[in-house]
C-alpha cells in the first residue's frame, strides 16, 4: 500500500466521516517515506566506501611498502568490523550493519592483494569462496538481509571466476550458497524477498553451468521447473510467489529468446532442443511433482503458469507461433489473475507483459517487409493505445479502492 494511494483514499474516508482527520493523519503518518530513507542511506554509503578503499588501494597498491600494506588491510578489516559491531550493539544496527559490510568487501579485496603481494599461485576458487563463506557467517551472526544479499554476489563472482580463469565449475560455491543461505531462509530468517535473491542466484548458476558444459539451452527450464516445483510445496502464498518468481522470468526469457533470435530460415532448432528421450521424462516428472503441490495447497488454477514450460520446440513446425501464444496467454493470465486477487503489483506485472509481449510480435510479424520508419510511428501509436487502455483499467480499479490488500 502507498503512502500516495493512502493520502487519497484517506481524504475520502474522512469526508465520508469513516475516520476521523486525527485518525486520518495518525494513519499517514504510518507511510512515512521518510522514515525509510534513512535505512538506505548507510548500505549506499558502504558500498561506495568500500568500493573507494579497494580501487584506492589497487590504484596506489605498488607505491606501498609490503608492511604497510598489509598493515593497511588488517587494520580496514579489524577497524570497520569492530566498529560496525560497537555501533550495533548501541542500538544503531543499520550504520553498524553497513560498517560490517565494508569489512566483509575489505576482507575480499585484502585476500586478492596479498595473493598478488607474495605472489600466491592459485589453483581454483578457494579464496573467493572463503569469502563468501565469511559473508556467510556474518549473515548468520547478524540476520542481516544486506550481509545475505552481499553473500550471494560474492558466491556468483567466485563460480564466474572458477569458470572463466581456471575452467572449473565449482560445485563447492553452488553448494555451500544453496545449504548455507537456503537453510537461513528455511529456519532463521524467512523472507519473500531472500527467497527471491537465492532464487535468482540458483538460476544464474544454471546458467554459468549449462553454458560452461556446452549443453543445449533447453536445459535451463529444468533447474528452473525444479526450483517452481518446489514452489509450489511451500505454505505461505507470498513465499511461493517470491520463490517461483525467477524460474517464472528465466521460462519467460527463455520464450522471448526462441521468438525474437530463432528463424526457420537461419536457425537451427537442434542446437536448442535438449535430448527428448531424456528432457521429456524429467520435465514431465517436475510437474507431476509441482501438480502434487499445487493439489495439496489448493492453488489449481496457477497450473496455467505451466504454460512457459511446455515443450513447444518439439513442435514440428510454427515454433515461433506458439511460444508467442504461450506468452500472450501468460501475460492475460498474470492480468486476470492480478485483478481477481485484488493485487495491484500483480496488475501492473501483467500489463507490463502484455504491452512487452505485443511489441515483441509487432517487430516479429512487421519488421522485415515494413517501412522501417512507418514501423516506428505505428508501433508507437499501437504502445501508446495499449498503454492509455490497462492504465485505464488500472486507474478505474484503484478508485474503486480495491487495492492495498497486500
Amino acid at each position: 500500500m502507498s503512502k500516495k494511494w493512502v493520502e487519497r483514499e484517506g481524504l475520502r474516508w474522512v469526508e465520508q466521516q469513516i475516520v476521523t482527520r486525527e485518525q486520518y493523519e495518525r494513519i499517514l503518518s504510518l507511510y512515512d517515506g521518510k522514515k525509510q530513507s534513512p535505512g538506505l542511506l548507510p548500505i549506499f554509503g558502504s558500498i561506495l566506501v568500500g568500493l573507494g578503499v579497494l580501487s584506492f588501494i589497487a590504484a596506489n597498491w605498488q607505491d606501498i611498502a609490503e608492511g604497510l600494506r598489509l598493515a593497511i588491510i588488517i587494520a580496514a578489516m579489524a577497524g570497520f568490523y569492530a566498529a560496525g559491531e560497537r555501533l550495533a550493539a548501541r542500538g544503531q544496527e543499520k550504520l553498524g550493519i553497513a560498517l560490517i559490510g565494508i569489512g566483509l568487501i575489505s576482507f575480499g579485496g585484502g585476500i586478492v592483494l596479498v595473493g598478488q603481494m607474495f605472489h600466491l599461485l592459485a589453483t581454483g576458487a578457494g579464496a573467493m569462496i572463503v569469502w563468501g563463506v565469511t559473508g556467510m557467517v556474518l549473515t548468520y551472526l547478524y540476520r542481516s538481509r544486506y550481509l545475505f544479499t552481499l553473500s550471494l554476489i560474492i558466491f556468483n563472482i567466485a563460480q564466474l571466476y572458477s569458470t572463466i580463469s581456471f575452467h572449473t565449475f565449482s560445485y563447492t560455491a553452488l553448494a555451500l550458497m544453496t545449504a548455507g543461505l537456503g537453510f537461513y531462509i528455511w529456519k532463521v530468517r524467512q523472507s519473500a524477498l531472500l527467497m527471491w535473491l537465492l532464487n535468482v542466484s540458483l538460476m544464474i548458476q544454471s546458467l554459468i553451468l549449462i553454458v560452461f558444459m556446452d549443453w543445449k539451452p533447453l536445459w535451463i527450464l529444468i533447474p528452473a521447473l525444479l526450483l517452481y516445483a518446489a514452489g509450489d510445496w511451500l505454505g505461505q502464498r507470498d513465499h511461493a510467489g517470491a520463490f517461483q518468481a525467477a524460474p517464472l522470468i528465466a521460462a519467460f526469457l527463455m520464450g522471448v529468446f526462441l521468438v525474437l533470435f530463432y528463424d526457420e530460415a537461419y536457425g537451427n532448432l537442434d542446437s536448442f532442443r535438449a535430448d527428448a528421450s531424456l528432457y521429456l521424462p524429467v520435465l514431465l516428472a517436475l510437474l507431476a511433482v509441482s501438480a502434487a503441490g499445487k493439489y495439496r495447497r489448493k492453488r489449481e488454477v496457477s497450473a496455467a503458469e505451466w504454460l512457459l514450460f511446455l515443450p513447444l520446440i518439439y513442435s514440428p513446425a510454427l515454433v515461433e507461433l506458439l511460444y508467442l501464444v504461450a506468452l500472450f496467454l501468460f501475460s492475460l493470465y498474470v492480468l486476470w489473475r492480478g485483478y481477481s486477487e485484488e493485487w495491484g503489483f500483480k496488475i501492473n506485472v501483467g500489463t507490463v507483459l502484455f504491452i512487452f509481449t505485443t511489441m515483441i510480435a509487432y517487430g516479429k510479424l512487421t519488421w522485415d517487409f515494413m517501412d522501417k520508419s512507418l514501423f516506428f510511428v505505428i508501433g508507437g501509436v499501437i504502445l501508446l493505445a495499449l498503454s492509455w487502455f490497462l492504465n485505464r483499467r488500472r486507474r478505474r480499479f484503484f478508485s474503486e479502492g480495491k487495492e492495498g490488500e497486500r
